[in-house]
This record gives structure tokens, sequence and C-alpha cells, in this order.
């Protein structure tokens, strides 16, 4: 997936922001008169919206002569998707996470704890077998120190271990 620009950022925070998924969408029209304090031509945002369309970011469907606009995905889907495309830049996918974990507040580490607790499923109860890190798919439990699941769920235990790794994936 492509960054965006400036422009087109500022096109797509209108689509996100002022046409729900369930509408028919917007013309040009009313993006460039949203966009109103950048002053700019009717023809620039139309192409915008044109090369947009094209990079899958937005549909579109004829209205009489004007095409209608609307997001093709969330802000979150597009912003999940940038986060899994820079973890594929190179480097150790584990040490870009763990040094992530590391860097955020308790309460989106709480929101992160939440999404991996969902993705695994259902809690098994207590007269099934217990889970271990090593259950969790794509989670390397007994592998060399902790899995993954456990150096999100706790950072700052995991620090002494792993200091440095995210340092040995940036000089890969």
């Amino acid at each position: 997936m492509t960054r965006l620009g400036d422009l087109e950022r500022a096109v797509m925070d209108v689509l996100w922001d002022t046409v729900p998924a369930t509408s028919d969408g917007v013309t040009v029209r009313e993006v460039a008169d949203t966009l109103d304090g950048r002053e700019l031509a009717y023809t620039t945002v139309m192409t915008v919206l044109d090369r947009l369309a094209g990079k899958g970011m937005v549909q579109r469907e004829r209205e009489g002569r004007a095409w209608r606009y609307r997001a093709a995905a969330s802000r979150e889907a597009y912003i999940a998707q940038l986060m899994l495309d820079a973890l594929d830049l190179g480097g150790s996918r584990d040490a870009a996470l763990v040094r992530f974990a590391r860097s955020v507040t308790g309460t989106e580490a709480d929101v992160l704890r939440a999404a991996l607790a969902a993705q695994a499923g259902p809690p098994v109860d207590s007269t099934g077998p217990a889970r271990t890190a090593g259950d969790v798919p794509g989670d390397a439990g007994d592998g060399p120190g902790r899995g993954l699941i456990d150096r999100v769920e706790a950072p700052q235990a995991d620090r002494a271990s792993h200091s440095g790794l995210a340092d040995e994936a940036a000089e890969r």
C-alpha cells in the first residue's frame, strides 16, 4: 500500500470524516467545498480523486455526468495496513513489535491485550487444557526467550533480555 501525499490525505480525511459508509458518496464539488480553506481548483480535486480511485483507495459510481466518491476502506483499516507494510520492510518483525509494544501507553497496551486475547479465541474453562504461549499460532513460546505474546504482555521485563533487538534489526 502506498503512503498518501498531503493533498491525498486531506481528500481522504474529507471522505473518512464526512461520508458514512452507507451513503452514496460525495461529488468532486462537495469535496472541493469542504477543502475550502486550501483554495484548490476543481480540476485539482478531481485529479486527486481519480488517482485515489486508481490506487484503490476510493470507490466511485457514475451519477449522470458526475462521479460520486467514497472511501474504499476505513481510516483504521488503512492505518493497520500501513503498519503491516512497515513490518514487512525487513529486519526482525519480532523486534519491531516488541519495540512498538514498549512505546505504547498503558491504555493502548490494554487495547492490544484485549485484541490479542480476542484473536486467540475464547478462554479455555478450568476443565480443559491450559493454554501456553506456544499454543497461539505464530508464537514461538518454547523458542529462544519468551513468545511474542509474553513480550507484549510484559514489555518491561523483556527489556533486559532483548535490549538492542530493534537496533540490531535496523543495522541489518
